[in-house]
């Protein structure tokens, strides 16, 4: 597996990582089910893995994705050490819906439940702001993030769903290696708002969510004609020409698709052997 720097760290993590929300949500696997897949993604070398407190049906199952991930890594029977967990806080699940709670009482009160839902023996390797609450400053809102850093409960620290101008605003604040944004051939703001450009010129890692343009697109992808063609070409699956495009965007990003089975988790890491051309990106990028 190929590795990459964490933003601007000396720490190491996989060229692709394994999403862990769909583990969690309505519809999601049985729980024995879902920890071979992570066990698989291990095997594999995959040594990302992305969570969040909400990743979760509602309010009264919060962590469940935390404490699934912790579980897993308690059985696995391999090395563990170089394996990187990145959670989220700051939604939250009322009645299954998404709202943003940036209250510093709520982040400092969710960080400390996530460092228990993940075995509380060691810190959060990496604790990222899931998305900026208009109701509070966002030097108020990564405030109990510095100080979890601090106290030794959280090792780096993220941004989500954030512009060029409040990374700064949070740079600012505390030290950030990397931001979590929607980034796929369908939807490209990153592109457009300099968010990937900024990433990449301060060496900031870059997890674009929803890599593969959510559960509807990403059922459909067989019916789009470019992409289609060239994973015919290639031998490979269309989810795997989707993340090539997404890797061959900048040395920054670093895809982390969902996964519930293993045939999906052993597809996504043959993407990073896929090699495109700048013609190729570009007939994605139009399909």
């Amino acid at each position: 597996m190929k590795r990459k720097k964490l933003g601007n760290s000396n720490f190491n993590i996989s060229a692709i990582g394994l999403g862990g929300m769909p583990m969690s949500l309505s519809g999601r696997p049985p729980e024995a089910q879902a920890i071979e897949v992570i066990h698989r993604a291990l095997d594999l070398g995959v040594s990302l893995i992305d969570t969040a407190d909400s990743y979760c049906q509602d309010e009264s199952d919060k962590h469940h994705n935390e404490h699934l991930i912790a579980k897993a890594l308690q059985e696995y029977t391999g090395d563990i050490r170089a394996v990187t967990v990145a959670t989220k806080g700051g939604l939250m699940r009322p009645q299954g819906a998404w709202t943003r709670n940036g209250n510093p009482h709520h982040l400092r009160q969710t960080i400390r439940e996530s460092f228990e839902a993940l075995g509380g023996q060691k810190p959060i390797d990496l604790w990222q702001y899931h998305s900026p609450d208009p109701a509070y400053t966002i030097e108020a809102a990564l405030a109990p993030a510095k100080e979890a850093v601090e106290a030794g409960m959280v090792r780096f620290i993220g941004v989500s769903n954030f512009s060029v101008e409040q990374i700064k605003r949070a740079r600012d604040t505390v030290e950030i290696v990397s931001v979590q944004n929607q980034y796929n051939p369908w939807h490209r703001q990153p592109e457009s708002d300099g968010v990937l450009e900024y990433c990449e010129a301060e060496k900031l890692t870059f997890f674009p969510w929803s890599p593969l343009g959510g559960s509807r697109r990403a059922t459909s992808l067989q019916d789009m004609p470019a992409i289609a063609k060239l994973a015919a070409e290639k031998n490979v699956s269309v989810y795997c020409i989707v993340l090539a495009w997404l890797m061959a965007k900048s040395p920054c990003v670093v895809p982390i698709p969902g996964a519930t089975k293993l045939s999906s988790i052993e597809d996504s890491v043959k993407a990073i052997e896929v090699k495109l051309t700048d013609e190729e990106l570009q007939q994605i990028a139009a399909s």
